[in-house]
């Protein structure tokens, strides 16, 4: 019986690596991830290059493209089991570029590499890896609800307060970007039971990059 079992599982395995690794480029959900991830190397690009609003706006677009994959992924008809595997694994990783690397790196920049704020940059980076690995162990709550506020929430926020920047001096705004970020990394890994938006909201979040990415513009 044991045997029986391992030549299964053995089989499973085979079929699986049947697959090349050009083949899940074909599949429409992970190109959308893919120009995520492109929109999320433009912003961590123009957050080094002390192009703030510019890294902004890339970022924004790289979680709509992070809502749309699913979106698409869901509305496909006959996607196998391996194909929806896949897609889940390369949206994890992106996300930790979307939304851990970027916030990382916006904070460092920000405060023009002062190594007082490098501390800061490594924990939202090593919050949102932890995040990540415990949300692919464990998962949702159930299906409407998170543990923990999501990490795209994170940079939805980070473009509504950077709206304040002209308020402030540099100092004081690295400064309240600082303490911000280590508020939204605790509320990450808390136990709050997040609601998921999801639906209708995915028409609210195109209108605000839409919005967000003009009142940027104006501001280039």
């Amino acid at each position: 019986m044991a045997k029986h079992i391992n030549h299964l599982a053995d089989s499973d395995t085979q079929q699986k690596r049947s697959y090349s690794m050009i083949y899940f480029l074909k599949d429409l959900p992970n190109i959308a991830s893919l120009i995520g991830l492109f929109s999320a190397l433009l912003s961590i690009y123009f957050a080094f290059s002390g192009l703030f609003h510019l890294a902004l706006i890339g970022i924004l677009w790289a979680v709509l493209f992070d809502w749309t994959d699913g979106i698409i992924a869901r509305r496909t008809a006959g996607r196998t089991e391996v194909q929806c595997h896949f897609g889940s694994q390369l949206d994890s990783l992106i996300d930790i570029v979307s939304f851990g690397v970027f916030p990382s790196v916006f904070l460092f920049s920000y405060a023009r590499f002062n190594l007082w704020f490098l501390p800061g940059s490594f924990f939202i980076l090593a919050a949102s890896a932890v995040r990540l690995s415990y949300f692919n162990v464990f998962g949702m709550i159930d299906r409407k609800t998170y543990q923990g506020l999501a990490l795209d929430n994170n940079v939805l926020l980070l473009a509504a307060l950077f709206m304040l920047e002209r308020y402030f001096s540099h100092i004081c705004f690295s400064i309240i970007l600082y303490v911000f970020f280590m508020i939204l990394l605790i509320l990450n890994l808390s136990l709050l039971r997040i609601y998921k938006f999801s639906g209708r909201w995915f028409y609210v979040l195109i209108a605000y990059v839409i919005l967000m990415t003009v009142l940027y513009s104006l501001k280039i």
